[in-house]
């Protein structure tokens, strides 16, 4: 793909459980975004493990130059970087996950930086962040897809859902159970 400005003809969240994923799962998330990409469209996520990361990958190995994405980040990426290292040594999650997302956010903040939305205001990666952050997301969706895992207890992708229908974003859902 060449250097330069693009047109993006819609925008589509992806949003989904970032504590736990099933191969099925993974898959779809990463055939759905091919099959948006192959399309001229774009992608919208936040920066999260799993179903955002996995989204992310797609974007970067269809466009190396990343410009089928934004992201946006309940923080500042510095301080979003802080939470994930807090987060591992605390075993909520690996090292290698937090390492991972970190790397896969810097190379694209170094390569498009417009790209990756940082929310300089909130000083704390927390619950309300996160439903900020999501409100940002749907804002800037032309359409939502979610990519549930039932067990997930969080709540952030149900919140998304309530943001689409509150702002009339379509939305389609997809459930998964780990124990399936």
């Amino acid at each position: 793909m060449r250097k330069g400005n693009i047109k993006v003809s819609r925008w589509v969240a992806i949003s989904g459980s970032w504590a736990y994923a099933t191969k099925k799962e993974e898959k779809d998330v990463r055939d759905i975004v091919r099959k948006i990409l192959e399309k001229g469209e774009g992608i919208v996520t936040g920066g999260a493990l799993n179903v955002d990361s996995f989204a992310t990958d797609e974007v970067i190995k269809f466009d190396p130059n990343c410009r089928y994405i934004k992201i946006f980040l309940p923080t500042t990426l510095s301080l979003y970087s802080k939470h994930y290292r807090k987060r591992a040594k605390e075993g909520v999650i690996t090292e290698n996950q937090a390492e991972k997302l970190i790397a896969q956010l810097k190379f694209i903040k170094r390569v498009n930086p417009g790209v990756v939305i940082e929310n300089k205001t909130n000083k704390v990666v927390d619950k309300k962040a996160y439903f900020q952050r999501n409100q940002d997301i749907v804002e800037a969706a032309d359409e939502l897809i979610t990519f549930h895992v039932i067990e997930s207890t969080g709540g952030g992708t149900l919140d998304t859902i309530e943001k689409a229908k509150k702002l009339g974003v379509p939305f389609k859902s997809f459930n998964y159970s780990l124990g399936k």
